[in-house]
């Protein structure tokens, strides 16, 4: 049901690229709407994909880019796999800040399009071995006006997220310190363009291109020691959730209301006193919606007026 809606939203899973593995067995495709009631004005979703092709409507109007529909319906996932925002890959990291962003910063969508497109040129260059130098130094500006874009917004987002998370980890985790700092591939003190040029030789030897946005990063410390390798898993987890709890705030601050949040299994590795200041530290004002095998685990959660649905047999009955 999550998937769904996150679907619906952005377009896009959190467990797949492949649309396809979204599809039933023995079936071409599916459908799903969503009704949300935003502050100023009620919005309808309908998402469709079928052999291959998807298409959205949004309050009956069809969207000629996917990219529409970004912003229309703000949502908020934590996942079990997002705690390799912590642990894994810096493209996982890269593709969070570029989702969060994308939703609701008009002209970093743009210029992350434009950087790709561009990237994808330079590097169909460097691969013809001996590539033209007037066509590298063209392709050269095109990643160096975009891609600093990308930079400024993702550090001016990252900046603002992690003072948030730092909060919201320090009331989870009893008073433990929260690191989240932007590591730039191309520092401040050097211009993009500077550096694609004294990587040049690297990069027609690789036949890729080394620099740029498209390997930043991002470093999470707990207690001021790297998360990725010293923090424990329910540390880890914790940090995750905090993370996504600042994104919350973020999103209220630039849009003036929540974003709907959708918890999937976040109290599974928490113990009852981090479940409790988690489930504490959820605004009255908020929709949450929650998944979980355990019924008890949202008892403290009281706070706040709970409605408890149960999936059973494909099917969401209310109890």
């Amino acid at each position: 049901m999550l998937e769904a809606v996150l679907f619906a939203a952005t377009s896009k899973s959190h467990r797949t690229n492949t649309e396809s593995e979204l599809v039933g067995h023995e079936q071409t495709g599916f459908f799903v709407q969503i009704h949300a009631q935003r502050r100023d004005r009620d919005v309808r979703i309908e998402a469709s994909w079928h052999n291959g092709v998807k298409r959205f409507r949004v309050n009956g109007i069809a969207q000629a880019r996917t990219s529409d529909l970004l912003g229309k319906v703000n949502v908020v996932l934590f996942a079990p796999e997002d705690v390799y925002l912590v642990r894994g890959a810096a493209s996982h990291r890269r593709k969070f800040m570029d989702m969060e962003l994308s939703q609701l910063v008009p002209n970093y969508l743009h210029a992350l399009q434009q950087y790709r497109q561009a990237l994808r040129q330079r590097n169909e260059l460097l691969r013809q071995g001996a590539p033209d130098g007037h066509l590298l130094d063209a392709w050269d500006a095109q990643l160096a006006r975009h891609g600093e874009v990308i930079v400024r917004e993702r550090a001016a987002f990252i900046a603002e997220l992690g003072r948030r998370a730092a909060s919201a980890y320090r009331s989870i985790a009893d008073g433990e310190t929260l690191g989240v700092a932007f590591c730039p591939n191309v520092s401040e003190e050097s211009s993009l363009q500077e550096a694609l040029v004294k990587a040049r030789v690297a990069d027609v030897r690789r036949g890729v291109t080394t620099r740029g946005p498209h390997r930043d990063d991002v470093a999470f410390s707990v207690a001021r020691d790297s998360a990725r390798h010293f923090a424990s898993q329910g540390q880890q987890r914790t940090a995750a959730l905090a993370v996504k709890l600042a994104e919350v705030e973020w999103v209220r601050e630039r849009t003036g209301e929540y974003p709907i949040l959708m918890l999937d299994e976040a109290l599974a590795e928490l113990d009852s006193v981090r479940a409790n200041r988690l489930l504490n530290a959820l605004d009255k004002d908020m929709q949450c919606i929650l998944t979980t095998t355990d019924r008890t685990q949202t008892d403290a959660g009281r706070h706040m007026p709970v409605s408890h649905f149960v999936m059973a047999r494909g099917r969401l009955e209310k109890r």
